[in-house]
This record gives C-alpha cells, structure tokens and sequence, in this order.
C-alpha cells in the first residue's frame, strides 16, 4: 500500500474524511496533528481496556503504542480510545461484583458506540481481565469490520517457600485464617508476595481461558496469548496485530467471516482440553449471538463432553500459564487436539490463512509435563461439564478438572441462602454440616443482579477442607480460580421462577456430573404446588442505574446472558453504511 493513495469509497471512514462538506471534521484532525495523507489513509480504531484498576489491565497502555506503529507502518491512520474493565479480582466478595457481568455488556456498547460515532474502519482490540476479553471481541462482531484481538498477557506467578503461588493461593489462604490454621503474619508475607507484576491472574482462569479462546476461534494472531505481560516481546505481537488488521483490510476479511459455527466449536475445544473457566459456558453463546449464530450452552458442552483434558493448568492442575507458553502455547494445544481429529482446520483466521494451515507450521510438540500428548490426557472427557435436570431445565455448568470420578456423584441434604454473603457468613461460622447441599439463590443475570461469582466462599471452603465433603450450586456463577464440586449457571434463575427458587431446606439433591444430570427429589406436582405458592423474585436494592437496566434487559444464562436481539435481527452491516 502507498501511503495517502486508499480507495475510501466504500469505507466508514469517508463520511468524516471526504470531501469539501468534511472540512470541518478534517480540521479536528489537523487539530491532532494529522497529516494530509495520514487523514486520507484508514482509520482504524485501536481500543484497550487500560486503566488503574488492577495489574491486568495497567500494562495495555504501553502495549496500544506497538500496535499503533504496526498500523502506521501498514499504511494505516491508528486512533486510540479506551473502554471500561470491571476487575473481577478487586469486584470479587461484595456488592461490586455485580458490576462485573454488566461491564462485558458496557464494554461491547462502548466500543460499538466510538467505532461508529468516528467511522472507523477496522479494530484492534487489547483486553486484559475477565470480562473485557469477550466484551472486546463482542463489539468485534456486532460490528463485523476487519478485528485483531490482544490478550495483555499473564502476571509472572509469585514464589513461596520454593512454590509457585497466585491470587487463588490467598483467597484460598483466608479460608485457613478462618479455620485458624494460617496466622496473620502468614497472610501478610503471601498476600505481598502472590501478585508480583502487571498482567492478569496466572492460572486458567476466565482470562486466560478467553485468551485462548481468541487464538482457537481465529482472532488473535497465534501464539499472541502466551507471553506474560512484562515480557517485552509482547510488543512484537501488538506491532504484528497492527499490521494484520490493515492485511485484512485489504482484503475485506471482516470479524464474522473469522467467528463461525465451527471456529466457536474450536474455540470450545479448546477451553475443555486446558480445564478452563466456567465463565466461557457464559461468554462463547455471547460472542455466538452477536454474529446471529445459534450456539448456546448446551452446545457448549456437549463439545466438553467428547473432549479429552490434557493439559495441567491451575485451578485444577498444577502450572500457570507462563509455563504453558513455555511449553508451546496455544498452537501447541491445538496441533494435539488435530491429532484426534477435534479441531476444524478450515476456519480462517487473522493471519489470512487457515487454522490448518497455521498448525503445519507449528513444531513444538507436547512436553507431558504441561501440555500431555493427547492420547494419554488427563481425563477422557474436558474439564467442564454441562447438567440438566429437574432442577436446571435450561441447563447448569460445572467445573471437575482435577475431581476423581467417585467425587463427581453427590447426593445431600439441601441449606438454601438467599444470597452470597448469607452462605459466606455461615461458611465463615461453619454454620453447614458436611455432606450437604449449599444453595445459593437469587444471584442470577437478573436477580443479582448481575450474576456474580462465589469465590470469597467456595475459597474459604476449600480453605476449611471442606471442598470435596459438600457441594455448592447457584443461579450466580463462580470465577476461574474456583476449586471443588460447585454448580453455576443454574438455570432458570431463581428470579425467574426457576426450580431453583423453589427448593427448601433439607430437599434431596443430587448432581451427577458423569451423567450430566442435576435433580432434586421433588415429584413434578410438588414442584408445581411451590411454584403457586412462590411469591416472585426478591426484591434488591437496584431500583434505577446501570445495574437496574441490565436486570431489565438480560435473558437466561444458557443464551449468554445478553441484553440485544443480536445479528440475527440487524437491519443492517456498519461496515457497509
């Protein structure tokens, strides 16, 4: 491409840059210190989620200036804008963290709204935390323009006493404070030791595990999720991502010609094989009905179902992700799961080659240590594993990466809490008898609101030993960093009217994670008797604001828990206005 010499006809961006009615516009860029030919050149929007909010976002901001020298060098005009990230880890254990879910959504709408309110052409996106790695790629395919995702990259894990240790070792440490086997002293030393530099939690957690989503589903160049944040040679990636958005530019290779049917199959694949987060059973149907493809939770795990789990990450294993970027990342990953015939190789991606193609470059191969050879996985079936029953209809999602399988059947005695800090508190007095069921309801999309995660308590479970001598399940959802048998998702919400809004203390529940199954011993009549007598969802205390208008807006959490009608309604495609 030569510089000052683009075709801008049918791109967004000559509605602000062409002709003698934009001359107004062209003098804010002159303002800027735009040149002619860079006012004449692509637009494209270089968005990250950087601010001063926890270490995974902080270090985005230096990571923005590679990318915008990788699109200048590509004959691109780069325009950086920043979005919002809610920190799951500082949200996490109180009213905060109902802002979480709600800011995946924000982001999108942010997003979507600075792309088109400037007319800009392409994006690259860099996210860092939990939710901002879907909402960022969400916004990608609503808008359907030519995207390059950035992940920000890992923290560096802390050392203690010769081990590996993260965020998860000390919320895990608070539930031993409680039970009065670690001292204060103990706390303090860990909690200034876990965390020792910029970039998001380091086991396979929800942004790790969408980090490796954004690689199996096509949008982030290959091996572009591993290096942890400080490494330096992140910034070769942002360079090379900036120049692969102006390749697809010239191409016109847009966001929904990379996420399909089969990439998000990929993509699925690829959090069962690493034992990720539930959150993805969330974010994946999300991402999916942006582009109007139907692609919900049941398929999401009927994928997790047949997909063997090979490689040994925290929670459940052993290793973060530095070592598994060590070890071959990503691609790495993906070349054993081509092995058994599990990943579709046709899928493009933002290399403008396919995923086949990217695979027969890659030679690496499996360490056994980190990443096992495929045939001899960890586990037959992934990480995760979908339930349906009486008491979930449309569906639940649990977490057994590292479970034996005579722990993945239990069968107890229902304690129902209305809310997280109601189960916490009796958790925190060990005010619960092992063998039960603990019940947490009311913590939905809608009736949260906001679906917030229950690590502050099932850490202090794990933290009491009780992890695998009760089981947990909620219409809320749990973080990436949670251990032991708890069910999230439960679907209908409580708010809804779901079973789950029904059930009483001392109901026989039973989850059976090799069937796929979660029920409550109730005959159909009993459960219909209750529903009559429910007197609706418990009132909160978000009457008006944000929080008030994503309740309002949200569907179930099999769908994505989305707040639009998504691609399957547009009128029309931005990129062609």
């Amino acid at each position: 491409m030569l510089k000052g010499k683009h075709d801008k006809s049918k791109l967004p961006s000559r509605h602000v840059t062409e002709g003698p009615s934009r001359a107004p516009h062209r003098s804010y860029y002159y303002a800027m210190g735009l040149s002619e030919d860079e006012i004449a050149q692509p637009f494209v929007g270089v968005a990250t989620c950087w601010n001063e909010a926890a270490p995974c976002n902080i270090a985005l901001n230096r990571q923005a200036q590679a990318v915008k020298l990788g699109v200048k060098s590509a004959a691109g005009t780069p325009r950086e804008f920043t979005t919002i990230t809610v920190t799951d880890g500082i949200a996490m254990g109180h009213e905060g963290m109902r802002s979480s879910l709600a800011s995946r959504e924000a982001i999108a709408d942010t997003v979507e709204l600075t792309m088109r309110g400037h007319c800009y052409d392409a994006i690259v996106g860099l996210a860092g935390c939990d939710k901002s790695l879907p909402g960022m790629m969400m916004a990608m395919v609503r808008l359907n323009v030519p995207s390059v995702f950035i992940y920000g990259g890992s923290i560096l894990p802390g050392r203690l006493d010769g081990k590996d240790v993260t965020v998860q070792d000390v919320f895990e440490a608070v539930g031993q404070h409680q039970a009065g086997n670690y001292s204060d002293e103990q706390l303090a030393v860990l909690e200034r030791v876990a965390c020792p530099s910029a970039g998001a939690c380091g086991g396979q957690f929800t942004a790790n595990t969408m980090a490796c989503v954004s690689e199996a589903i096509g949008l982030a160049l290959p091996n572009s999720a591993g290096a942890p944040a400080p490494y330096e040679s992140r910034d070769q990636y942002c360079v090379a991502s900036g120049e692969a958005v102006m390749a697809l530019l010239e191409k016109n290779i847009r966001a929904r010609d990379i996420v399909t049917r089969k990439s998000l199959e990929n993509a699925a694949r690829i959090v069962a094989c690493t034992g990720g987060s539930t959150n993805a059973g969330l974010h994946l149907p999300a991402i999916a009905h942006e582009a109007g493809i139907d692609f919900d939770l049941d398929d999401v795990c009927e994928i997790f179902r047949d997909t063997p789990y090979f490689v040994d990450l925290k929670p459940g294993g052993q290793y973060v992700a530095k070592d598994m970027y060590e070890a071959g990342g990503v691609p790495v990953v993906m070349k054993e799961l081509r092995k058994a015939g599990l990943i579709h190789e046709d899928c493009i991606t933002v290399t403008g080659r396919s995923m086949g193609e990217e695979l027969d470059i890659v030679t690496k191969e499996a360490d056994g240590t980190v990443i096992y050879p495929v045939e001899s996985p960890l586990s037959k079936t992934g990480g995760v594993v979908g339930l349906k029953g009486n008491l979930a209809p449309e569906g639940a999602i649990v977490k057994v990466a590292g479970i034996d399988s005579q722990h993945q059947i239990f069968t107890g005695p229902a304690r129902v809490f209305e809310c997280e800090e109601d189960a916490f508190e009796a958790v925190q007095k060990r005010a619960y008898e092992e063998g039960e069921v603990i019940v947490i309801r009311n913590e939905g999309p809608a009736g949260g609101p906001g679906m917030r995660e229950m690590l502050a308590t099932t850490a202090a479970l794990s933290g009491q030993g009780m992890g695998k001598k009760v089981a947990l399940i909620t219409d809320g959802r749990f973080s990436g960093a949670t251990r032991g048998f708890c069910v999230g998702h439960v679907g209908p919400e409580a708010a809804h009217g779901g079973p789950i809004a029904l059930i009483q203390n001392g109901d026989v529940i039973t989850i059976n994670a090799i069937e796929g199954s979660l029920s409550v011993a109730l005959s159909d009549d009993e459960l219909a008797a209750r529903k009559e007598g429910w007197t609706g969802p418990r009132e909160t205390i978000y009457a008006s604001g944000a929080l008030w208008k994503f309740a309002q807006l949200v569907g179930g959490a099999n769908k994505g828990a989305v707040t639009h009608p998504g691609g399957k309604a547009e009128r029309h495609v931005y990129m062609d206005i």
